[in-house]
């Protein structure tokens, strides 16, 4: 590649490139989190119910973002990834822009799919960035920088949503504010422009060379968009055939897609006839000529398609690449590290979307109160959790096998009893103290899966396993858990303390499946390169 360059590792040039990258990270997280301070101003205008919002908030972003995750994770892969970035900031801030003039649930729902498809990119691209300029020694303290700009992303998205809002009110009470735009309009609008500048400098940045920290050759894919459009297709009902059929996809291949093709639908179907029976009304959503869709069935069609998509991409990748076949999907430290991400975001993506708005009701916040405390709050934990939780994890793993997730195993019990306190909390000050203390040990637990991600398959499947992890993250964690909580909130009143909690029933599974990964990535870990020769890989 003509930008390819050489840095230090750990140099001048790796800290600038972190620093682009980490605040393309935070950058995302402003665009995407700024619906949650908006949502009851939202739900006003547009006259729709808490499911609803959590199907804007969640699943209308989560099938877009993760389903282009993979060509995006792909391309990042074999191209320039620095351009790819600068691009995709871009991209996304014009589709944030565009929410800002929204007047309906339908171009709203554009914007958002628009902000996922350009936010894709991200974490493929930036964690393979990021991991080719810092020693592997220092993994796990690089990706906790990462994860504290995520928290500074959502953090400044309530912040900078609230302000701007209540500001444009106060400065058009009577409503006739330039052209005509209502309050939550203009806080995208504002959230937009800062992306501009930031993919400008990420476009201009050099791109490092890969394999550098593993000390492993990288050679050059020469067709990078030719495989990544061959990814998408790979993964699309009905083209997803045609590509088996080109790639001579064998008897047992065609009977598991289509047989799961079944599957999904079938369990589709079931739970929009279950939860349209779960309220009294179900608002329409979505009307396409005489077609009117209801949240629940956009809910579970996305949900039911995008398990189809993870089908596809696991049976296209056996066929086109099956080293990373191997690594990624066959390996037992990779399947249950997928597992414990997608079950917990369901609650991290839930309490997410929701604690603003259950703020704003339960405890009479406003909402710029809300962003001027709650905001930098959640900013300040996410960063020092995460900046605790990298060097920590590190220093573990010099001295313990598997040592990195010692600490996401403490995070993860801890956080159960936290939790409750929390959402138990009969006053406003007795809700922020106890978050303050729930949310600094929550944040601890993901840096050392991103270190372990990286390690645990090779430099040139670095953006695929991300894309991987981005997919199964996004379809369950942010596609079912904003609107399963908006769903139980609808159902019992409103009462979102409840629904959050309810989440918590999954978090003793995962507490003994986090332990079962400890005692099996040594074990995973030291066979790497002999599995991947065993594939066919040449290393």
């Amino acid at each position: 590649m003509k930008d390819n360059v050489t840095p230090q590792l750990g140099g001048r040039t790796a800290w600038y490139i972190l620093a682009l990258v980490g605040l393309c990270q935070a950058m995302s997280m402003v665009d995407r989190q700024i619906l949650a301070i908006l949502m009851p101003r939202i739900k006003e205008d547009l006259h729709i119910g808490d499911a609803e919002m959590g199907l804007l908030y969640g699943t209308v972003f989560a099938l877009f973002y993760a389903v282009f995750s993979l060509p995006l994770g792909r391309l990042a892969d074999g191209w320039v990834r620095t351009k790819l970035l600068g691009l995709s900031i871009f991209g996304w801030s014009i589709m944030t822009a565009l929410g800002g003039m929204a007047n309906g649930f339908g171009l709203l729902a554009i914007s958002r799919l628009g902000v996922g498809v350009g936010e894709a990119s991200v974490q493929p691209a930036g964690m393979s960035l990021v991991s080719d300029v810092f020693p592997k020694r220092q993994r796990g303290t690089v990706t906790a920088i990462i994860a504290a700009s995520i928290a500074l992303g959502l953090g400044g998205a309530l912040t900078v949503g609230g302000a701007v809002a209540d500001a444009w009110d106060a400065a058009w009470p009577d409503g006739n504010a330039p052209l005509g735009l209502r309050d939550w309009q203009a806080a995208f609008l504002v959230a937009s422009l800062p992306g501009l500048i930031l993919g400008y400098l990420m476009y201009r940045t050099k791109e490092p060379r890969r394999g550098l920290a593993d000390g492993i050759d990288h050679h050059d894919e020469p067709h990078p968009f030719r495989e990544s459009w061959l990814t998408l297709t790979s993964i699309l009902p009905g083209l997803v055939w045609a590509t088996m059929s080109r790639l001579k996809a064998g008897a047992r291949d065609w009977a598991v897609n289509i047989g799961g093709l079944a599957a999904i639908i079938l369990a589709a179907t079931g739970m929009i006839t279950w939860t349209n029976g779960l309220r009294e009304e179900n608002p329409v959503a979505l009307s396409i000529g005489s077609l009117n869709l209801g949240g629940n069935e956009l809910q579970w069609m996305v949900i039911g398609f995008g398990s189809y998509v993870i089908l596809c991409w696991m049976q296209s990748l056996k066929l086109r690449d099956k080293p990373s076949f191997e690594l990624i999907v066959k390996t037992p430290s990779m399947i249950m590290v997928i597992v414990i991400v997608a079950l917990q975001t369901i609650i991290n993506y839930g309490v997410m979307a929701w604690t603003a708005t259950h703020l704003i009701t339960a405890f009479g916040q406003k909402p710029t109160e809300v962003g001027l405390v709650f905001g930098p709050m959640i900013a300040a934990i996410g960063i020092i959790g995460p900046l605790i939780a990298g060097p920590v994890s590190d220093w573990a793993n010099s001295r313990f096998a598997g040592g990195r997730l010692y600490v996401t195993f403490a995070s993860l019990a801890l956080s159960l009893p936290l939790a409750i306190i929390t959402f138990m909390s009969k006053s406003v000050e007795m809700f922020y103290f106890s978050f303050a203390c729930y949310g600094l040990i929550l944040t601890m637990w993901l840096p050392p899966f991103y270190a372990t991600l990286m390690d645990l398959v090779l430099p040139r499947m670095r953006g695929t396993v991300m894309s991987y992890y981005i997919l199964t993250m996004t379809i369950f964690g942010l596609g079912l858990g904003p609107y399963v909580i908006g769903l139980m909130s609808d159902i019992n009143g409103g009462d979102l303390a409840g629904a959050i909690l309810n989440l918590y029933w999954i978090s003793p599974f995962l507490i003994l499946l986090t332990f079962v990964l400890i005692r099996r990535l040594p074990k995973d870990e030291a066979t790497l390169l002999d599995r991947a020769r065993a594939a066919g890989e040449k290393v």
